[in-house]
């Protein structure tokens, strides 16, 4: 569900992204629907959502103060005990954005398995869980001392010993959630703040929006989390509680230099790198690491999961077991640009999200069952492939026919051939992604101050002022020669859109936007042979 904590002057949450897509992308999923949620699910006000909520006026023992945050589902906000003064983030999640089942089932579930989770140093607490006519609200733990990026760049001196330090924190979190029978799904390095401003402050996991339960033995089809972090089996729609350990390998891996470890300009190509699964011991600083180090990332990512290192393997590993031990020797100045060069992107990319969440109508998919309607020709309640195609086709959406079969395969959940209402919810949700650019052509304006159809340096300095620390002319130029690739010194609109388009976006963009982008072109890869079917 986004970020929970943060300090209140500078975190924010990034919205939903809007584009056309013209490739299929490997990351997506096809829309589950838990029977629990599909009878309330998008009615908004009267919606119930939790099971056993604490109570239902959370303003009789809490009094919200500014905002920390803002989501695709809702705001988070500083949050007060008016009895002892305590200090709280408050996640408020309004039921008019819980459109489709998926999204009702997400948010039940991410509080029954912070309820489940014991108390843990590193994992945020969940206070309380309210719930009223319209919203959901998530009392949480305050974190204030920023996000991990950021604070390893801000120590200036950064060391094997101390990745060592924080990764074995990460893995220690992963282990706790495995044994407690809870596969995270979206380990990341925003993920992960800082409870404090202090040197000694934990470290904390934030969000578990996309964790489930799981039996011991029990595979998974479904495409979460973030395509950076994702391991090459859930790409094959196969996979168990391994791929936490794979992605606490990719945080690892940039820890150490600085990037990930499988990165490409399009969605197909972090799809293909990830399955191909080459790592680059090759770059600096990997010459100057040592070789427990990098043998650890190597069994972290190890293509076969039944192979791959386990949480407890991973901790009694010599790299971390005798972390102490380890060098504390810098790795250098290359690796803390790059990580800052890393966290002023996500801070780019978040910024232009949270000004197209100000810009999303709550009543969006208002009239999708009047779209419904009328694609129904027939009046028997579901759509053909032809009613789909014709119905898309009046609304302008010109998709050719292949895309258009790989959309709704991935939206027709029961595979009878047809889409019955709550499939075309989904489905139709996913295609005025697609077909719409408005959203990213307001964020483009919000840094394009002097309207010239460019974002130039000193627009984009300004825009990042209270996110960068010194040395932001290296980071700045880094951006732009990142996102510039007609290489004239200023980012235009279709450079920026296609950053927040394309497979650049390290940072969590929205869990449905994340199960909708990412689906059919792994349909694709699976076709072309790109992808096996088996989990080798």
């Amino acid at each position: 569900m986004g970020n929970c904590c943060g300090t209140p002057a500078t975190a924010e949450e990034g919205g939903k992204r809007r584009g056309k897509q013209k490739k299929a992308n490997p990351f997506t999923v096809a829309y589950n629907r838990g029977p629990a949620a599909a009878a309330g699910a998008g009615r908004g006000p009267g919606l119930v959502v939790l099971r056993e909520p604490t109570g239902r006026d959370l303003g009789a023992r809490y009094e919200l103060g500014g905002e920390l945050g803002r989501g695709e589902f809702g705001i988070t906000y500083l949050c007060t005990e008016t009895a002892t003064g305590d200090r709280y983030a408050c996640k408020s999640i309004s039921k008019r954005k819980l459109r489709t089942p998926v999204d009702v089932e997400d948010v039940r579930r991410e509080v029954e398995i912070m309820r489940h989770m014991p108390s843990h140093p590193n994992i945020v607490s969940l206070r309380a869980a309210y719930e009223d006519e319209d919203n959901v609200h998530l009392v949480m733990e305050l974190c204030e001392g920023g996000e991990l990026f950021d604070r390893i760049v801000a120590r200036g001196h950064y060391t094997e010993r101390a990745a060592a330090a924080v990764t074995r924190t990460i893995v220690e979190v992963v282990q706790m959630c495995h044994r407690h029978g809870v596969m995270h799904r979206d380990l990341k390095p925003e993920n992960f703040l800082y409870a404090n401003k202090k040197d000694s402050s934990p470290l904390k996991a934030i969000d578990f929006g996309l964790s489930v339960f799981f039996r011991p033995g029990e595979r998974f089809t479904e495409i979460v989390g973030s395509p950076y972090y994702m391991a090459p089996e859930v790409l094959k729609r196969h996979y168990g509680p391994e791929v936490d350990v794979w992605s606490a390998g990719v945080i690892l891996y940039i820890l150490l230099c600085g990037v990930p470890p499988f990165w490409a300009e399009t969605e197909q190509g972090v799809a293909q790198a990830i399955i191909r699964s080459v790592v680059d011991f090759k770059r600096e600083p990997w010459p100057r690491v040592s070789e427990p180090a990098k043998d650890l990332v190597r069994r972290m990512l190890d293509p076969n999961p039944m192979t791959r290192l386990t949480a407890e393997q991973v901790l009694e590993h010599p790299w971390l077991h005798d972390s102490k031990k380890m060098p504390d020797i810098p790795l250098g100045d290359a690796v803390r640009a790059r990580l800052q060069q890393f966290a002023a992107m996500n801070k780019l990319k978040k910024k232009a999200l949270k000004v197209i969440a100000e810009h999303l109508s709550a009543e969006e998919a208002a009239d999708i069952k009047d779209m419904f309607d009328k694609m129904d020709v027939s009046r028997n309640g579901h759509l053909t492939f032809e009613d789909f195609k014709a119905g898309l086709r009046k609304l302008g959406n010109q998709m050719p026919d292949s895309d258009l079969k790989i959309l709704m395969d991935a939206a027709d959940i029961d595979k009878n051939g047809i889409l019955d209402y709550q499939e075309f919810v989904a489905v139709s949700i996913h295609v005025r992604k697609i077909g719409n650019d408005e959203h990213i052509q307001k964020a483009f304006s919000y840094f394009d101050r002097n309207r010239s159809g460019y974002i130039e340096i000193e627009e984009l300095r300004e825009a990042l002022v209270d996110e960068l620390d010194g040395n932001d002319e290296d980071i700045i130029n880094g951006i732009i020669r990142d996102v510039d690739t007609d290489k004239d010194g200023k980012i235009s609109y279709d450079e920026f859109a296609t950053m927040m388009k394309a497979g650049t976006d390290w940072r969590k963009a929205s869990r449905q936007y994340s199960r909708q982008r990412f689906s059919n072109l792994s349909l694709k890869l699976q076709k072309d042979g790109s992808i096996s079917d088996d989990t080798q």
